[in-house]
Parts: C-alpha cells; sequence; structure tokens
C-alpha cells in the first residue's frame, strides 16, 4: 500500500483511513454530509496525491496526445486544460483524463489513480507508433508529484494569499506556473472534480508539508476544512460527473456515457476508435448513461437494477447516493434508448420493491 505525503496529517486529525486505489487514504473527518457541505458553501482541501501524472515531450507530442485522447487538443493553448478521454480501441474507455498544454512540445496528462498502471502500459504501446521512448518523451512522474484539491466558492480567494500572480480570477480549465507559498514552480489550476469552483495543486513531494501547513492557515479565517474521498464521490455525483470503474470503463463508449462533447470528429484529427465511434453517434446505440432523481423515498446503489412499470429491467444503476444538498435520491445509470427522455418515468429496485425515479437533467444540484 502506498503512502501521500499529507498522510500523517490526515491521521493527526483523526481522518477514517481505508485501502482505496493501493493508497491509504482518507475517507471521512468528521461525516461525509458535514465534509459535502462545507466544500458547497466555503472551502474544503483533498487529498488528491493518488492521481497519475505522465509526461509527454518532444516534436511528436501533440500527435500522440491527438491519436490517444477522443477530445481534440489542437485547440489547447499554452496554460488550458482540456477534459478527455482513452479510448481502447474496442469501443469502450481506457481511462478518463485531463490534458495539460505547457507549450507545443510539452502535455501533462493526469489520470485515475486506480489506472496508473493500466494507462502507463497503454501509453508506452501507443508512443512506439510516434518513436516516443518510455522515461524519456513519455515520463511516468506519478511517484514524484503531491497533489490537493482546495474546492468551494471561497477557495481562490484563500489561495490568492500564498501568491502574488492574480488566481482570483482565472478561467476555469486553466493553470499557472507560480511561486506558490514560498514554493517555486507549482503547478495551480482552476480544474477540480466538485462542481464548486476552486483549484488543484501541483507540488514535489519533498514541498507538500510546507504547503499543506501554509494552504491551511490561509484558508482559516473562510473556515477552511479537511475533506475525504466519501464527499468527494458525493460532490463529484451531485454535480453529473462520470467516475472511472461506476459509470465509465472498458465496456462503456464515449457516445453511450454521453460523452460526445469530448469525442471530436474532425478531418484533421485521426484517433483511436474513430470510426466506430462515428458509427455509434450517427446510427445510435442501444443504451445511454442518464441522471435520475428518486420519487419514492430510497437511496439508489451501484448494481441496483432499473425497470419499467412492468418491472421489465431496462438498465443498472452506476452510481447512487442520498443528495446532501437536495436531501433526495439521486443516481446514474445506463438505460435502454426508450427510456432515456428527460422526464420519463422510471423504476428503482430496492429489496425487491420498485421505487419510483424520473430521467433528469444533469447536473443534480445547479447551486
Amino acid at each position: 500500500m502506498k503512502y501521500t505525503a499529507f498522510t500523517k496529517y490526515h491521521e493527526e486529525l483523526g481522518a477514517r483511513m481505508v485501502e482505496f486505489a493501493g493508497f491509504y487514504m482518507p475517507i471521512q473527518y468528521e461525516g461525509v454530509v458535514a465534509e459535502h457541505k462545507t466544500v458547497r458553501n466555503g472551502v474544503g482541501v483533498f487529498d488528491v496525491s493518488h492521481m497519475g501524472e505522465v509526461w509527454v515531450k518532444g516534436p511528436k507530442a501533440l500527435d500522440f496526445v491527438q491519436w490517444v485522447t477522443s477530445n481534440d487538443a489542437s485547440k489547447l493553448t499554452d496554460g488550458k486544460v482540456q477534459y478527455s478521454c482513452l479510448p481502447n480501441g474496442k469501443g469502450g474507455i481506457v481511462d478518463d483524463l485531463l490534458v495539460y498544454r505547457f507549450d507545443d512540445e510539452t502535455y501533462l496528462l493526469v489520470i485515475n489513480a486506480a489506472n496508473i498502471e493500466k494507462d502507463w502500459n497503454w501509453f508506452v504501446k501507443q508512443g512506439e507508433k510516434f518513436g516516443l521512448t518510455p522515461g524519456k518523451e513519455l515520463y511516468n512522474a506519478s511517484d514524484e508529484i503531491s497533489q490537493l484539491a482546495v474546492q468551494g466558492p471561497l477557495a481562490l480567494k484563500a489561495m490568492q494569499k500564498l501568491t502574488d500572480e492574480p488566481v482570483e480570477d482565472m478561467t476555469y480549465y486553466t493553470f499557472k506556473k507560480l511561486t506558490f507559498a514560498g514554493v517555486e514552480g507549482v503547478i495551480f489550476s482552476t480544474t477540480g472534480y466538485t462542481g464548486s469552483g476552486g483549484c488543484e495543486i501541483y507540488m514535489s513531494n519533498d514541498d507538500a508539508p510546507k504547503i499543506w501547513k501554509a494552504v491551511f492557515e490561509a484558508g482559516n479565517e473562510f473556515g477552511i476544512k479537511p475533506i475525504g474521498l466519501g464527499a468527494r464521490d458525493t460532490l463529484r455525483l451531485e454535480s453529473g460527473f462520470c467516475l472511472y470503474g461506476n459509470d465509465i470503463d472498458d465496456t462503456t463508449s464515449p457516445i453511450e456515457a454521453g460523452l460526445g462533447w469530448i469525442t471530436k470528429f474532425t478531418e484533421d484529427k485521426d484517433f483511436i476508435d474513430k470510426d466506430y465511434l462515428l458509427k455509434q453517434k450517427e446510427e445510435g446505440v442501444s443504451r445511454r448513461l442518464r441522471g435520475f432523481e428518486m420519487i419514492d423515498r430510497g437511496i439508489p446503489r451501484q448494481h441496483y437494477e432499473i425497470c419499467d412499470a412492468e418491472g421489465n429491467v431496462i438498465g443498472e444503476v452506476t452510481s447512487g447516493t442520498m443528495s446532501p444538498m437536495l436531501n433526495t435520491g439521486i443516481g446514474m445509470g445506463y438505460v435502454k434508448t426508450g427510456f432515456t427522455k428527460f422526464d420519463t418515468e422510471i423504476f428503482i429496485k430496492v429489496r425487491k420493491k420498485l421505487l419510483k425515479a424520473k430521467i433528469v437533467k444533469l447536473p443534480f444540484y445547479k447551486g
């Protein structure tokens, strides 16, 4: 099991620690609902050092990124970030990721913790086509980088105290390399997976303790608190964001998953599964990932059956919870295309009971 540079702080703060994707991580501190509301209303800090980081460099960097990702990375300019996915050559998804452009020959790919080894092997295999050498043009820096996600409507205001560079007015999905809390070369990115704004901060492992302390001191007047992975999951679901391993995986296509907006079919971009996914887009698919809200009282959970009024199975729940902000059961799942229109009545099978729900537009929470 791997430990992050912040593990001792989690333990000192009394976090409930669990094994997650091979890492020893905090699942919660004071409780998921309280932590969830801290992020929605103020500012909270997540240790996301378990995420993976892979550098792609050299004259073939963009060609490689264009080939392995579904989105159009040629639209990126220096300092911009793009959400994308990695088609797997069989119609499914290797992983979803963030693509950072530093310059026309330098890109950073940020990948999911559970997929670091799988993604790296995939990059190495695909990199052969472009003459990219592992350890040189392709470099796995995952074990060298620590990361904090400082999220919430007050996050940028609090973090502005730690840098002379203006960050409060930074556009969503942009980044800067700056001096932060006295540490040079920190990557400060206005990204995050909560839907409440904020930033993600990348640093070397050696600088992590200094930055952790500075972040909490700067955020003290704003009621800053540490947040665990439990609230990270409820926040991303409330915001309608997919979680790899639940809502998307090697068996789900980006078109089925509603990720057509990050799947760009432009003439000058060739990418893995392009023809297959274009055919799906033009001819349609037999199922779609949809959000739903419970009408009857109940909490949907992963793998619960989704049924029609007669009890026929029409899909399966991929993610579900009780929304802390809406105080109602919400979830996502794949349903047959005849049941995908918004406001369509569906039923979730909970302990042999059919509980009424309806298809809704994402995100669930729009605050």
